[in-house]
C-alpha cells in the first residue's frame, strides 16, 4: 500500500516524538481517497499543528493488512482516529476498517480510558454532517459542518485533555459543552414510535439541544489540492471557485447544507491555482456553476500563460459563456457534461432547475462546436409527479440534440458521441424533497403498499420505457444506475442510529442490507419509501444548518405546485434562515 507514496506529491512525514498520533481514515480505496479535496484539506490542517502527527488509512486491497500509508503502523498505535466520509455507500466500509484495525467499531464498547487500541473516534465529511445518525453508534464525536473553523480548536482541546488522562466520557462532555459544531452522540437519546418515527430527542444538560454547524467565512482562501498522485481517480489539481450554490434545486443537499453560497474572490482563486506544483497541467475547477465572467477571464489568462488544461464535472447550461467556450477550446477538452436533471420542462419547474429545452440544446451545440466529442447529459428518474409523458419529452430532447450536433461532427470529420446518464432520485435530508418517497411513488401510493420492491420496480419500468423510447438513436449510449443500489442509499440517507447494528452486520458478517435489516426488526420501506408529513421530527434535526422547517415545507409545496423560487441573493434575502444564522454568528 505504501508504494503509492513513491509517486505522490505532498506526503507529510513527521517524527512521532512528543507528538500526538492521529489516524485519518477514508473508507474507500487510495485512488478515491486521494481525489477527495475534503480529505486532503483535513490531512493538511492536522499536520500543520506541531503537536500532532497525522497519518492516513485507506481501504486495503484484498489480503493486505490495514496499515498507515506514511509509516506502515497499525491503527492501534493511534489514540485519535478521524474519519472523513463523503458517501453513504462507504458507511459499512468505515465499520469494517475499524474492526480490521483492531478497534471496537461501536463507541459504547470501547474502554473508559482513551489510548492505543481504544481510541477516540471522530467523524466528519459531507455525508455525516447531512445526517450523522446512521454512524452515531460508531463515533465518540462528530464534526458538523466545514472543518476549517473548528479543527484547530478541537485538536488543541484534545491534546490538553489526553495529557491529563481525562476519561472518554469527560472528553466528550467537555467538547460538547465548550466547542461549537461538535456533536457527541452518547449524550443524546432518541425515542421512537412503533412505525419508526422519532417521538423525541433527549440530551444531557451539558450538551446543546441542537448542534449548530460550522461555516467557513467568505474571507477564507480558496481550498486547493494538497496531495497529487498519478494513481488518483481524478488525476488533476483541484481548486475551489466557491462553496455552495444559490440556485435552490429542491433535490440537492449540497445546495442547502452549504448555504449561504460563497464565491471566492479572484485573488483567492488565483492563489489556489498558483500552489500547483510543476508538472501538473490539468486543472479541475469546483463550483463552475457559480463562476463570474471576470474570474473566468483571469483563469483563462492563467491557463494560457501556464500551458494548463481545464477540467470540470458538469456545466450549467445557461451559464456557458464565450469566455468559457474559449477556455474549453484552449484546453483541448474532449468531454463535457450538462445536467437537465429533470426529464421534462414541467419536472424542471418542480425541482426548481430553471432550464428550458432551448437552454439545453444551445449548450450542447455550443460545446460540440468548441471541440467536445463526448457530451454527457445527467438526468434523474423517480422525481416527484414524474410520468411516462415526462420521459417521452426527454427522449424527444435527446433526439433533437443528436440531430443538432450531428452536422457539426460530420463537418470536422468526427461525430460526437452522446451519453445519457440516468440515476435514480434519492430523497436527502435538509432538502425540500426530504418528505418524499423513494421511487417516484406518490405519498398515497407509497403509504398503501408497505413494500420497497414496488419502488424499485417502478424505477425499472421507467428505465425500460426510456430505453425503448430511444431505440435507433445513433451514437447514443445510455448508462443507468441499479435501483436496488439507490434504494440502499435512500435507506442510509434518511436513517437513524438504529442502523448501527445493521451496518456492523453488513461490514463484519457480510450480510446483505435486507438480511441485516430483517435481523434487527427493521425494513427498507420504513426508511426509504414511507412518506413524511410537515410535523414529523427527523433524526437529523439533532443538528442545525440554520435552515428553517417552515422554509423547507414551503419549498416542498411550491415544488409540487410547479412554482419557481428565485436564486439566493445573500445581500438581502432572508427566506431560508441560513443568512440570519450568518449575521448572528
Amino acid at each position: 500500500m505504501s508504494s503509492y507514496l513513491a509517486t505522490e506529491i505532498g506526503t507529510v512525514r513527521k517524527k512521532w516524538t512528543d507528538r500526538l498520533p492521529v489516524a485519518l481514515i477514508y473508507p474507500n480505496t487510495y485512488p478515491v481517497a486521494v481525489s477527495n479535496l475534503g480529505f486532503q484539506l483535513v490531512y493538511s490542517l492536522l499536520n500543520e499543528q506541531d503537536t500532532l502527527v497525522c497519518e492516513r488509512f485507506v481501504y486495503p486491497s484484498a489480503g493486505e493488512p490495514l496499515r498507515s500509508l506514511e509509516s506502515n503502523r497499525p491503527l492501534t498505535d493511534f489514540p485519535l482516529v478521524l474519519g472523513s466520509i463523503s458517501f453513504e455507500e462507504d458507511y459499512p466500509r468505515l465499520a469494517a476498517l475499524l474492526a480490521a484495525g483492531g478497534v471496537a467499531p461501536v463507541a459504547a464498547t470501547r474502554g473508559v480510558e482513551v489510548g492505543n487500541g481504544s481510541p477516540l473516534v471522530i467523524l466528519g465529511g459531507v455525508a455525516v454532517f447531512m445526517n450523522p445518525e446512521p454512524l452515531a453508534p460508531f463515533a465518540d464525536l462528530i464534526v458538523i459542518g466545514e472543518a476549517e473553523p473548528v479543527l484547530a480548536e478541537l485538536m488543541h482541546a484534545l491534546v490538553s485533555l489526553l495529557a491529563r488522562d481525562a476519561s472518554r466520557l469527560e472528553i466528550v462532555r467537555h467538547v460538547a459543552a465548550s466547542i461549537a459544531a461538535c456533536y457527541a452522540p452518547a449524550l443524546y437519546s432518541f425515542r421512537f414510535a412503533p412505525d419508526g418515527r422519532v417521538l423525541a430527542i433527549d440530551h444531557e444538560p451539558c450538551a446543546p439541544a441542537r448542534v449548530r454547524r460550522s461555516v467557513v467565512s467568505e474571507g477564507a482562501a480558496a481550498a486547493h489540492s494538497q496531495l497529487l498522485s498519478p494513481d488518483a481517480e481524478l488525476g488533476m489539481f483541484m481548486t475551489e471557485l466557491g462553496r455552495g450554490c444559490g440556485r435552490g434545486c429542491r433535490f440537492c443537499a449540497a445546495g442547502f447544507i452549504y448555504r449561504p453560497p460563497r464565491l471566492w474572490k479572484e485573488d483567492q482563486v488565483l492563489g489556489g491555482l498558483q500552489a500547483r506544483p510543476d508538472g501538473f497541467s490539468r486543472i479541475g475547477l469546483l463550483g463552475m456553476e457559480m463562476a463570474e465572467a471576470r474570474v473566468l477571464d483571469r483563469i483563462a489568462e492563467y491557463l494560457s500563460e501556464n500551458s494548463c488544461q481545464l477540467s470540470f464535472s458538469s456545466l450549467r447550461a445557461d451559464r456557458i459563456s464565450s469566455t468559457l467556450l474559449d477556455l474549453l477550446a484552449a484546453s483541448r477538452l474532449k468531454s463535457a457534461a450538462i445536467a437537465p436533471d429533470g426529464a421534462s420542462q414541467r419536472l424542471r419547474r418542480v425541482i426548481n432547475k430553471g432550464l428550458d429545452e432551448d437552454d439545453l440544446i444551445g449548450a450542447g451545440v455550443s460545446l460540440v462546436a468548441a471541440g467536445i466529442v463526448n457530451l454527457k447529459l445527467y438526468v434523474m428518474i423517480g422525481l416527484p409527479t414524474e410520468t411516462n409523458e415526462d420521459l417521452a419529452e426527454l427522449a424527444a430532447l435527446v433526439r433533437r440534440l443528436q440531430r443538432e450536433i450531428l452536422p457539426i461532427g460530420r463537418q470536422r470529420g468526427r461525430v460526437s458521441e452522446l451519453t445519457l446518464s440516468v440515476n435514480s432520485f434519492v430523497p436527502k435530508p435538509w432538502t425540500p424533497f426530504q418528505y418524499l418517497p423513494f421511487g417516484g411513488l406518490s405519498p398515497e401510493a407509497a403509504a398503501r403498499c408497505r413494500d420497497e420492491k414496488k419502488a424499485v420496480l417502478a424505477l425499472k419500468e421507467k428505465i425500460k420505457y426510456l430505453r425503448e423510447s430511444l431505440t435507433g438513436v445513433a451514437n447514443l449510449r445510455i448508462k443507468v444506475d441499479r435501483p436496488e443500489r439507490a434504494l440502499q442509499q435512500a435507506v442510509l440517507a434518511r436513517g437513524d442510529r438504529r442502523l448501527g447494528p445493521v451496518l456492523l452486520d453488513m461490514a463484519v458478517q457480510g450480510l446483505s442490507m435486507n438480511s441485516a435489516l430483517r435481523r434487527h426488526g427493521l425494513g427498507a420501506w420504513e426508511y426509504a419509501v414511507r412518506p413524511r408529513d410537515e410535523e414529523e421530527l427527523f433524526p437529523w434535526e439533532v443538528i442545525d444548518h440554520g435552515i428553517t422547517r417552515d422554509f423547507l415545507w414551503r419549498e416542498y409545496c411550491r415544488g409540487m405546485a410547479g412554482r419557481k423560487t428565485a436564486p439566493c441573493d445573500t445581500a438581502r434575502c432572508r427566506r431560508c434562515g441560513a443568512c440570519d444564522e450568518k449575521d448572528s454568528a
